[in-house]
């Protein structure tokens, strides 16, 4: 069993201007988990980079409001919305509100960085 306590794990400074806490990967996790579990916060106007990753991904929104673009189409997200990002799909996120934006990323099988292509 693995305990992973918010409080205790620090945030780690994103390339795209995020700050990121890792809660579950399999390089800090002694069960072997297969995905990755972290949460992402967004300050007000900005956004992650336009990319794509190999695996699959599952945003779930903590706080605050913005707009996923996946494969050119755009959705406006807020508090306790899902989204499923397919693998290979062209995606950002946008902070379009007045908070940070915070929400939690499920990658499957975990991110890594060789499996990301930033598009721009």
């Amino acid at each position: 069993m693995s305990v992973q306590k918010n409080s205790e794990i620090p945030y780690v400074d994103g390339s795209e201007g995020t700050k990121i806490k890792q809660y579950f990967h399999p390089h800090n996790t002694l069960n072997g988990v297969r995905f990755s579990l972290a949460q992402f916060t967004i300050k007000q106007g900005k956004r992650s980079l336009h990319h794509k990753l190999q695996s699959s991904e599952i945003y779930y929104i903590l706080e605050g409001v913005g707009i996923m673009m996946i494969n050119g189409e755009s959705f406006t997200v807020g508090r306790d919305d899902s989204i499923y990002v397919p693998p290979m799909s062209e995606q950002f996120i946008e902070n379009t509100g007045e908070v940070d934006l915070r929400f939690l990323c499920i990658v499957d099988p975990a991110w890594k960085t060789e499996d990301e292509i930033i598009l721009e």
